[in-house]
């Protein structure tokens, strides 16, 4: 592959992976609006105490194939067919396994109705068993264009379901049920856009050449989940069901912001830099484009998030739920960071060091937890405070395996992150002191984002920024 095709691959990539994400996003915050005003904290936090065991269940069946079927050079029906009925099975055995649990899960948080609750939402990781191979499939052959229009299309449906079910008074239910017509839809269009279709010719073999890289990527996607969602644990035994549903409003706010540019960017990260392991001076440089487009993005909208945090939950949810705002606030600020080391992870999955982000990952979930063990004496805040110094601290390692791998040394990484973090940061202080007395709501919240978004494109736009000048003849390219 050329430099010029690449290029031309990646960015075509990065826009329908921004798109993709882009669009989650605002049907999220559209959807999630409507939901949040009809349901209650307690409704949320019902939910939430169950998010760690679909989570864990989730990883499992779907066993690291899809990064591994994208790492191999070759791929073949027999493949996907292969990661289909093994995907099947895991996800059979386990929602068997949480099925008969759910009343302990239940005893667990002290909440009785937890039981067929657990029950109904787990079916939702049983039906994306299903969908495993498909998705491999579209991932594998950058279908980014084809993933917007599936996530879109399930976004829409399951939302649609989810407001009729709450203004009909499911409560929780409502959420339950939302997340499995989710997850039907999504697996449906997957089948669909993909066109691959399994065979009843089973053949495990490919399962056993595959399963030394995914059985790594399993036990660290485990700890990615309990690091996760070791708040909402820790809140559902120790606090009230309304408490986790203050925090986990708040971290889905934070999640929409990171998980739009976290989406963006590994939809292409993995595939780009697998397709050019053989040269390491070309993956470095494509690497570090990366670094500058992840931080050019992510610090001024996360920053800007949180910023206008109170404003936006008072106007869209209303102030019921402003206990949630100093909560996003720490959330967001700790989210920035995140889609950076993200991206470093990527580059040693594509040079196939799966060991290397598994340990890596076990050990970063072992100091969360030692963290969150001190911290807890001292309250909430002081837990989210630690937890999110650790995790930008923790940027550091994956730099030095970086640095082991393509010769990515600390230097180049600030001097292609720092612009983007020390403008980021200084407009949303000048614009968080300079609203201070502004009293109506929505022109502080307009002034604020019209202060770090209009400034920071401006700012860039006279210093020549070659990343905005790429994005903005990118973006008119697809415009014409």
């Amino acid at each position: 592959m050329t430099e010029q095709s690449l290029k031309d691959k990646t960015a075509k990539g990065l826009f329908w992976g921004g798109l993709s994400n882009g669009l989650q996003q605002l049907l999220n915050l559209f959807f999630g609006i409507f939901l949040a005003r009809l349901l209650t904290p307690t409704d949320y936090g019902m939910v939430g105490m169950l998010t760690i065991f679909s989570a864990l269940a989730s990883i499992l069946q779907e066993g690291g194939f899809i990064s591994a079927l994208t790492n191999r050079k070759k791929t073949e029906h027999k493949d996907y067919n292969a990661v289909f009925w093994f995907s099947i099975l895991m996800g059979t055995s386990l929602y068997t396994l949480l099925y008969i649990c759910a009343p302990l899960i239940a005893d667990f948080y002290q909440q009785p109705d937890l039981t067929d609750l657990a029950r109904l939402s787990f079916l939702g990781f049983l039906i994306s068993s299903t969908n495993v191979a498909p998705r491999a499939f579209l991932f594998k052959h950058l279908k980014t264009k084809e993933n917007a229009i599936i996530s879109f299309l399930s976004l829409t449906i399951s939302g649609v379901v989810g407001i009729t079910l709450a203004a009909n008074g499911f409560a929780y239910w409502g959420i339950a049920i939302q997340t499995i017509a989710y997850t039907l839809t999504m697996t449906i269009f997957s089948y669909y856009f993909s066109g691959w279709r399994p065979s009843l010719k089973i053949d495990f073999t490919p399962i056993r050449e595959m399963i030394g890289y995914s059985s790594k990527l399993i036990v660290t996607h485990t700890f990615h989940i309990i690091n996760a969602n070791l708040f909402s644990v820790i809140l559902g035994k120790f606090y009230t069901e309304k408490e986790v549903g203050y925090f986990n409003q708040a971290n889905k706010w934070n999640t929409m912001g990171t998980t739009t540019i976290n989406g963006m960017i590994t939809s292409v990260a993995q595939p780009v830099l697998s397709s050019i392991t053989e040269d390491k001076s070309y993956q470095l440089k494509a690497l570090r484009k990366m670094l500058r487009f992840t931080a050019f993005i992510s610090f001024p909208a996360m920053f800007g998030l949180s910023l206008t945090t109170p404003e936006l939950i008072t106007l869209a949810i209303t102030e019921k739920w402003l206990p949630s705002a100093q909560m996003m606030q720490i959330l967001c600020i700790g989210g920035a960071f995140l889609p950076l080391s993200n991206l470093l992870s990527q580059l040693l999955l594509s040079r196939g060091h799966s060991s290397i982000y598994m340990w890596c990952t076990i050990l970063l979930s072992m100091l969360q937890l030692a963290t969150a063990y001190i911290a807890y004496p001292y309250g909430l805040q002081m837990m989210l405070y630690a937890f999110i110094l650790v995790n930008i601290s923790w940027i550091f390692v994956w730099i030095r395996f970086v640095y082991r791998e393509i010769g990515l040394t600390c230097f180049f990484f600030l001097k292609d992150v720092c612009p983007y973090l020390l403008l980021s940061g200084i407009l949303a202080s000048i614009a968080y002191y300079m609203t201070q007395d502004i009293e109506y709501i929505g022109i502080r919240l307009v002034s604020k984002i019209a202060g770090v978004g209009g400034l920071y494109i401006l700012i860039l736009w006279m210093m020549k920024s070659v990343i905005l000048h790429e994005s903005i003849a990118f973006f008119l390219k697809k415009k014409q």
